[in-house]
């Protein structure tokens, strides 16, 4: 089976903005989740972001026998696509204090827009492994909500230089499942492209249309996840983030860890 962890979004970002993220560590706990993925946009002042801070919110995470994850909405390629190397360094040094198991970022702008095709003629692997070297965190890019680092095709050709360089296996690809959506993209084409690059699956519904489009939990027979998730690794971690029904928080958190682990 595989593990399963919570966002910390699934408890709501107002409720993780007011408490903290260590508040609901036990609830996480509680439900059974082996991990936990904290959001640096989530942090509500910037001293919780301060390698400090997240020594100490590592150590709780660890203390309850779970593994940690850190998110940030950082790019791995700025506007421009260049590396962001900074963003990168930065992003790393604070899952390491974290002692995060996962550090993940967003792709951002790499490779051109425009036309059919993609051509990415460096993705700076040398550079990016020496980033990472030493590191205890996977470095893992995210398909965001936005054209720039939500194509296919633009991690498709991440790949595919990161192998003409010579480090293939410097990062990895977490497969956000509802994101997809919001650039036109087809889910089942892209796990079908992209699944051997998987190491992480963020896992949602997607309600509405348009640009008022909103994350929710999957319903058992949720037609996405059955035809995504037989695409997909089946032993990589599966991550909550949809949102719990505030009114059972806990029961949410217990029923969904469950249920995702088993489908």
């Amino acid at each position: 089976m595989p593990e399963v962890v919570i966002v910390a979004s699934a408890f709501g970002a107002d409720a993780i903005r007011r408490d903290g993220h260590a508040a609901w560590l036990s609830t996480a706990a509680d439900a059974g989740a082996a991990g936990f993925e904290v959001r640096r946009e989530l942090f509500a002042s910037g001293a919780e972001a301060g390698l400090p801070a997240l020594r100490s919110l590592g150590a709780s995470i660890a203390a309850l026998g779970l593994w940690a994850v850190y998110s940030t909405p950082a790019t791995l390629f700025d506007p421009q696509g260049a590396l962001d190397e900074p963003a990168l360094r930065l992003a790393l040094d604070e899952a390491e204090a974290l002692g995060a198991r996962f550090v993940k970022l967003q792709l951002g702008a790499l490779g051109a827009l425009g036309g059919a095709d993609t051509h990415v003629a460096t993705a700076h692997g040398t550079r990016i492994a020496a980033c990472v070297e030493g590191c205890r965190a996977r470095l893992v890019v995210e398909n965001g909500q936005l054209p720039e680092g939500g194509l296919i095709r633009q991690f498709a050709a991440l790949f595919d230089a990161l192998q003409r360089e010579g480090h293939a296996g410097v990062l990895g690809m977490t497969f956000d499942m509802g994101n997809w959506q919001w650039p036109g993209e087809s889910p089942v084409a892209a796990a079908r492209q992209l699944a051997k690059h998987v190491e992480y699956i963020h896992c949602k519904a997607v309600v509405g249309s348009g640009a008022r489009r909103f994350a929710a939990a999957p319903a058992a027979d949720d037609p996405v996840c059955a035809d995504l998730l037989p695409c997909l690794p089946q032993s990589v971690p599966r991550g909550i983030e949809f949102p719990f029904d505030p009114s059972r928080m806990a029961a949410d958190a217990a029923h969904y860890v469950a249920w995702l682990g088993g489908v």
